[in-house]
């Protein structure tokens, strides 16, 4: 089976639930809801209509072909969550790329503090190389994630009115649209409510499920940020144990020149151990604050954005969805 065919067998199980007079066609009532002789079967036409329609034509937003970690050939996380060991390679291959030019400026003032100043910072550019690939792959995601907002799956007649026997063209919409709704945090929200929408029986019920499934989607948005804070906080750390062990170094060097020069000129030698500890106390401290720094506003400003699109996908929904709702009478019926 192709994940062409998987995909649309998925969308008849959520049209299934409603057949064109918004009965169930779940096959507990299959028995009792069986044609008789001359009664009409054109619900069952029409799924076999949408399972053709969405067979022969491919959706705009394919989240398994335009993902940047399913490009790749990585597991793609869900929404706007990275993979930790797609973004951990990307971070490691983008710290060789920096060494690879540090290493034409070895000698200068800038070369040695990444060459000769311990092995603290060579960990404060592997994190920060890691925190810049999971900013970027953040960054593509969110701009996948966006180009939902520009497709409309309600009808465009302005009379329509949304309601469980109406609710299979949306449906058929969104399945024509993207590939699985589950992966796009718009889609996803529109079918679990539109799914439950029988057993409803009021509008503010459907704005509930559309808010409980905002708030999940931003503790979701949140949680995907926990591996890049832990390394915000991590490299200043790294920062202040390269200072510690310059100091330490420099600390024990100048025990060595008070002890065992007898002139000047061994004063003077043996005090360049001394400035070299303090340079490596100061340099690494500079470096893990700086990229702290910068990683931070890079935060910030990508989850101002992934905000900015959950209050989009909000007002999308209580545009789109809960205010053409109508709970019709048949389906308050038991």
């Amino acid at each position: 089976m192709t994940p062409l065919t998987q995909n649309t067998t998925v969308s008849l199980v959520a049209l299934l639930i409603f057949d064109g007079k918004g009965h169930n066609l779940s096959p507990q009532s299959a028995r009792c809801n069986t044609p008789t002789r001359g009664q009409p079967t054109k619900s069952l036409d029409t799924m076999a209509t949408i399972q053709t329609t969405i067979r022969s034509s491919p959706p705009p937003l394919n989240w398994s072909r335009s993902d940047i970690e399913q490009m790749l050939g990585f597991p793609g996380g869900r929404f706007t969550r990275p993979n930790n060991i797609f973004t951990g390679i990307l971070g490691s291959l983008l710290s060789l790329c920096f060494y690879a030019g540090i290493m034409s400026i070895q000698g200068t003032w800038f070369g040695d503090m990444f060459t000769k100043r311990g092995p603290t910072p060579y960990a404060i550019v592997f994190l920060s190389g890691w925190s810049i690939a999971i900013l970027f792959v953040k960054w593509q995601k969110l701009k996948f994630q966006r180009k939902a907002l520009d497709y409309h799956v309600m009808p465009e007649d302005p009379a329509y009115v949304l309601s469980a026997a109406t609710v299979e063209p949306v449906l058929t919409k969104v399945y024509q649209t993207v590939d699985d709704p589950r992966h796009f945090i718009l889609f996803n929200r529109i079918v679990v409510a539109l799914s439950n929408l029988r057993n409803l029986g009021r509008v503010t019920d459907v704005d509930e499920i559309l808010r409980s499934q905002a708030s999940q989607d931003e503790s979701m948005v949140e949680t995907s940020y926990s591996l890049i804070q832990a390394f915000v906080w991590a490299i200043p750390v790294l920062g202040f144990i390269g200072t510690v062990l310059g100091l330490s170094e420099a600390i024990g060097q100048f025990s060595g020149v008070l002890g065992g020069a007898d002139d000047i000129d061994q004063i003077s030698m043996a005090l360049k151990g001394v400035t070299a500890g303090l340079a490596t106390a100061f340099e690494t401290t500079l470096e893990a604050l700086v990229a702290a720094l910068f990683i931070q506003l890079g935060i910030t400003v990508l989850r101002k954005g992934e905000e900015e699109f959950l209050d989009d996908a909000m007002d999308y929904g209580l545009r789109y969805v809960v205010g053409r709702l109508r709970i019709l009478p048949e389906m308050l019926r038991p």
